[in-house]
């Protein structure tokens, strides 16, 4: 299935090359909108479109992030710089889920811990793991630190059985393809579905309708999509949203 995104940087909706924030001089920008976050809440509320995630890529996105949650009480996720502190705030915000990742490591290690209080205080159902990751040495690394510190945990059945304990879902953002629409990494969907005991929500390279029949077939149905630069909406030529939001809808029945 489709899930749509709200990302937000210096407090404007986004498209960014992934593998290129935080980098010194490096970032590359595909689409910045005219548009407030809240008019692409509004949006998928209007089109029934659940779970889709706002993300805060650094400083100044608070108000923006919360104006969206507004638009579409309990329809949207939120990440970015959640903690153990804020997270019960974004909760009373509007947000279904709050989703995090850096926080729960310390000098690149999982901190059990932290992850163990976090999940106990908000409650694991409305807990999403982002475990973005670039690929070194043939395997999946979980990176922080907007995506450019590499940690000690890979994307294995083992550490997803392991992580299924404290959350509700994964989102994985698959660094090195993100923004460049160039199509999907098929390896780590498949990876995701076959190890995945939840549901999980993959990101990074969609460039056509075609990425998300085949993220559909390869997952599994147990791995959906996030389209991004691709997207019309998003300045993009390779999917129309109508189209996307019309894979989402069953099939009508003759008669």
């Amino acid at each position: 299935m489709f899930r749509p995104c709200i990302d937000l940087h210096e407090g404007k909706v986004k498209q960014i090359v992934g593998g290129t924030l935080g980098a010194p001089g490096e970032l590359r920008t595909n689409f910045v909108s005219d548009r407030p976050a809240a008019w692409f809440a509004d949006l998928y509320r209007r089109d029934g479109l659940h779970g889709g995630h706002v993300i805060m890529l650094g400083p100044g996105n608070e108000a923006p992030a919360r104006q969206a949650l507004a638009a579409y009480p309990g329809g949207l996720q939120v990440g970015g710089g959640i903690t153990a502190d804020n997270a019960g705030a974004w909760l009373d915000a509007g947000a279904s889920h709050v989703i995090v990742t850096s926080w729960i490591f310390r000098d690149g290690q999982l901190d059990l811990d932290r992850l163990t209080r976090l999940s106990q205080q908000v409650g694991k159902q409305r807990l999403v793991l982002d475990l973005s990751c670039r690929k070194r040495d043939d395997a999946y690394w979980v990176v922080t630190n907007r995506w450019q510190q590499f940690t000690g945990l890979s994307v294995t059945a083992t550490t997803l059985a392991q992580l299924a304990n404290y959350c509700a879902e994964f989102l994985v953002h698959a660094v090195d393809v993100e923004g460049l629409c160039r199509g999907v990494d098929l390896e780590l969907v498949a990876q995701l579905a076959g190890g995945s005991p939840l549901p999980a929500t993959y990101a990074g390279g969609a460039r056509s309708l075609d990425d998300l029949i085949a993220v559909t077939t390869t997952g599994r149905g147990r791995v959906d999509l996030t389209i991004g630069s691709a997207l019309d909406i998003f300045g993009g030529h390779g999917v129309r949203y109508e189209d996307a939001v019309a894979f989402n809808r069953p099939p009508r029945r003759p008669g």
